[in-house]
């Protein structure tokens, strides 16, 4: 049967056209499913599932009616070829650091820290790149089959204006639909204000986050909704200790009576709080005509300061030495193999119940939170040690130390540069000294020796207060626990191979290569005791010790071998994953304190400021004194413990009361507790608040703004 020319021409046109506009939506789709399908924490199917398919298709009908704009075919298929390319590099790349970091990153924040990590992780991209083969070589597929087919695309271009309004359409209904189903209840934080790349890619997809990455960038968050915290009103405080005086002795009584007088009790000591008169909350917020300052002066000034206690000044004058150790879990500690780590955990202080959680920002996450006491939120695109360069951070230990006449030393085994450390820690007070910027070790392995920072550094400031009489605050980043955890790539693990496959003999490579690194930081830490024993000082100093994370780069293609270290069986959502130890240890010899009370990292700050007696400002940090006992354990308030726990399936937390688990929505409480019916939903308020606040306080250089 004969077909006209014109006929022929006409389905061969509308063919090209729904090959070219289909491919591309497909393609991005494909790229979204392979992350979901390789990635072993998300969830294939699900809520998620569904927005990730509309905004997939949607962004691939964009695409494509973009370059069916462009008027030459080449050009079209080779920009259609660069943008494939470029998908499926930042799809590796997120796909990679979550292999490695355990965490997605901001884009923009991957190209900014893309030269440092080639230069100091380059054989650990190597390995885990090698790891990741079939991921990265289905990732380049649809690049593969455009380049291949590439004459059959883009034939000739669509010049009918009923094929562009059905694209049109069809793209602003998949994109409204994906914008209808992120703005629920349970994703629409996600999707404004609490937005953050390393929850949002599961939840939208990697297309998706990096829009939104951008459009906040440029634009900034929405703001949260107002927060009902519905706080009782709060009595004025007084930094002040008082006492209540012991009951005087009845001047009428007979001093003949053979009564014995009556034994009057001890005055009690009516403990002050933690708060620096200085600041007026109130007054702040009625002098200022900035919204959002206006909201964070009332915040912090409805919140009840953490109170005095006993342990209050236990520890003033001494000196302190803060440890921040990489990848630290108390799993590596025994009695035998590591004695200095068992003693210093066993004797002052014992934490039961310490928490390092996932902030979802690797080691400088962690750290920020050691070091400030504040939660480690991303602001933009910048972690929150990065988003305080240049802001005021007067509230960090090493500007507080220095006020008191101390000397601020910061340490760090490795380039001074990486995290910006070299700006970072000098706008915390610190005179940092690392590799490349006056550090010099003998070894220059990787990693680097946490021995050797110890040798090359802790007789300098002994001998300055030794002789001096200048009391001293050291800080340490170590760096010998650092993954990859086998023989070849770890130079610690290599070094300490033997001794660990003797202890472990039925233990993977990576659960040996791992205990073997951290025998590095143990020789450290003896060196450091021995070194203060032996000058005399040990009883005038105080080490402190917690992780920055727990170590995540045990989890090696697809194996987690946490869990054979620990014998938990947990996930990297379960609570328990992120139970750590916090060592507080002082050689003076008093009694062993036991503390079973809910604690986490950015209780670290606080607890110290109490302890060495300095004044400050409880209200204005994310924790709080871990002595403080002005709370009732069944009540939700300002000032009890609680524990944030991130990505956790959500946000879990912890308080005297019990536990939540955001990934069961389940409140277990302790037993022998009972809790009122509001109390679940008003911490879950409280915790979205010092979330929010924490953020802020960066955003708005809130510290300038109380201290100027």
């Amino acid at each position: 049967m004969y077909t006209p020319k014109y006929l022929n021409n006409s389905k061969k046109e509308a063919s090209n056209f729904w090959l070219d506009a289909l491919f591309f939506p497909f393609a991005v789709l494909y790229g979204e499913l392979l992350l979901r399908i390789f990635v072993a924490d998300i969830t294939f199917f699900s809520a998620a599932f569904i927005r990730v398919l509309f905004f997939s298709l949607a962004a691939g009908l964009l695409i494509y009616s973009l370059l069916s704009l462009i008027p030459k075919r080449k050009v079209r298929r080779g920009i259609a070829i660069g943008l494939l390319v470029i998908g499926a590099v930042v799809l590796c790349v997120q796909y990679c650091c979550k292999g490695f970091f355990r965490i997605y990153f901001p884009f923009l924040y991957v190209l900014g820290m893309s030269g440092q990590a080639t230069g100091d992780f380059s054989g650990n991209i190597v390995d885990v790149m090698l790891s990741s083969i079939p991921f990265i070589l289905l990732s380049f597929l649809p690049t593969i089959l455009f380049v291949v087919l590439r004459k059959c695309f883009f034939t000739r271009r669509p010049t009918h204006i009923g094929s562009r309004i059905v694209v049109a359409g069809l793209m602003v209904v998949l994109q409204i639909l994906g914008v209808a189903t992120s703005n629920t209840d349970e994703a629409e934080p996600l999707y404004t204000y609490n937005f953050s790349t390393n929850e949002a890619i599961p939840e939208f997809g990697v297309l998706t986050t990096m829009r939104l990455e951008l459009q906040y960038a440029i634009f900034g968050n929405p703001a949260p909704p107002e927060l009902e915290l519905d706080l009782p009103p709060l009595p004025s405080y007084s930094s002040q200790n008082s006492q209540t005086p012991a009951t005087e002795p009845d001047s009428t009584q007979d001093p003949e009576a053979s009564t014995p007088p009556e034994v009057t009790e001890p005055p009690v000591i009516e403990y002050g709080y933690n708060i620096l008169d200085r600041i007026d909350f109130e007054a702040m917020a009625n002098s200022t005509s900035n919204n959002t300052l206006e909201s964070m002066h009332k915040y912090f000034g409805a919140l009840e300061p953490s109170q005095k206690n006993e342990y209050t000044g236990r520890f003033a004058g001494k000196n302190l030495i803060l440890i921040t150790a990489e990848a630290f879990s108390p799993y590596v500690i025994s009695e035998e193999l590591t004695p200095t780590l068992y003693r210093l955990t066993h004797e002052s202080f014992v934490f039961n119940n310490f928490y390092q959680p996932n902030w979802s920002q690797s080691t400088s996450g962690g750290e920020f939170a050691v070091m400030t006491g504040v939660i480690p939120t991303w602001v933009n695109s910048s972690t929150a040690f990065m988003a305080s360069i240049g802001k005021n951070m007067k509230t960090g230990l090493g500007w507080l130390f220095q006020e008191q006449g101390y000397s601020a030393l910061a340490y760090h085994n490795n380039t001074h540069t990486y995290y910006s450390r070299n700006k970072t820690h000098p706008n915390l007070g610190y005179d940092f000294t690392a590799i490349g910027n006056g550090l010099q070790l003998p070894s220059d392995k990787w990693p680097r020796s946490d021995l050797e920072m110890m040798e090359a550094t802790v007789d300098d400031y002994i001998a300055e207060y030794v002789n001096n009489g200048k009391n001293f605050h050291a800080y340490y980043m170590t760096v010998s626990g650092h993954a990859l955890y086998n023989w070849g790539g770890n130079a610690m693990s290599r070094k300490y191979k033997e001794i660990a496959q003797q202890a472990y003999p039925n233990s993977s490579q990576t659960v040996q290569a791992y205990i073997a690194c951290n025998l590095e930081l143990e020789y450290a830490l003896s060196h450091l005791v021995q070194r203060l024993e032996e000058a005399g000082i040990a009883d005038d100093t105080v080490i402190v010790l917690a992780a920055d994370h727990y170590p995540y780069g045990m989890i090696e293609n697809g194996v987690d071998y946490y869990n054979e270290l620990t014998g938990l069986n947990d996930s990297e959502s379960a609570i328990s994953r992120y139970e750590n130890t916090l060592i507080l240890w002082c050689g003076d010899g008093a009694e062993t304190v036991v503390v079973d009370t809910p604690c986490s990292s950015i209780d670290i700050v606080p607890t110290l400021l109490n302890l060495f007696g300095i004044d400050y400002d409880s209200r204005l940090y994310s924790g709080r004194d871990v002595f403080a006992t002005n709370y009732t354990v069944d009540q939700a308030s300002t000032c009890m413990p609680l524990v944030v726990l991130p990505n956790t399936g959500g946000t879990s937390w912890i308080t005297a009361a019990g536990t939540y688990h955001a990934s069961k929505k389940t409140f277990i409480p302790n037993p022998g507790v009972e809790v009122d019916d509001e109390y679940v939903e008003t911490v879950k308020t409280l915790v979205q608040a010092k979330m929010t606040y924490a953020k802020y306080i960066l955003q708005q250089d809130y510290y300038d703004e109380i201290f100027d």
